[in-house]
């Protein structure tokens, strides 16, 4: 199994991405980008497409994923795949997009768990009342996210 780790300055934040054999696995806040070597071309392209996320550019993202977690995790984000740039979904609707209408709090702990957000869109998720909930960025950063994909512009 070989793991490459690469850290990069974005608008938002320090991210750092990381990718087991040939799929990016997570996507971190924070890090550090005094790197030693030169990233591979799966987090260079990582980069590339969350700079143009963030440039307004690119509404979707097709890099190949394989986030760790339970087959229930698992669906949960793929559902999330399904949120479109700039709109916003319940927890109870994403359990219900599931078949599992009564799941929204293990639907909350799956989205907790996104190890690749961004990308993974879990900053599309609020509460039932349109609160914004917890987020692995902070909430500043989900409003940020948010209202960058409303306005269709720049961060």
């Amino acid at each position: 199994m070989e793991t490459y780790v690469f850290a990069f300055e974005t608008p938002l934040s320090v991210l750092t991405a990381v990718e087991t054999d040939g799929m990016l696995t997570a996507l971190r806040f924070g890090g550090s980008v005094r790197q030693t070597e030169a990233p591979t071309p799966l987090l260079a392209e990582t980069k590339r497409q969350l700079l143009q996320y963030f440039a307004g550019e690119r509404r979707m993202f097709s890099l190949p994923l394989a986030p760790e977690g339970t087959a229930f995790q698992k669906t949960v984000w793929e559902a999330l795949c399904g949120i479109r740039y700039g709109e916003t979904a319940s927890y109870g609707e994403i359990a219900c997009r599931i078949g599992n209408e009564k799941a929204a709090r293990a639907v909350g702990m799956a989205n907790n768990r996104n190890p690749i957000p961004i990308i993974i869109p879990c900053h599309r998720v609020i509460g039932k009342d349109g609160t914004l909930t917890g987020y692995a960025g902070g909430l500043p950063v989900k409003e940020k996210l948010l209202a960058l994909e409303k306005s269709g512009g720049k961060m």
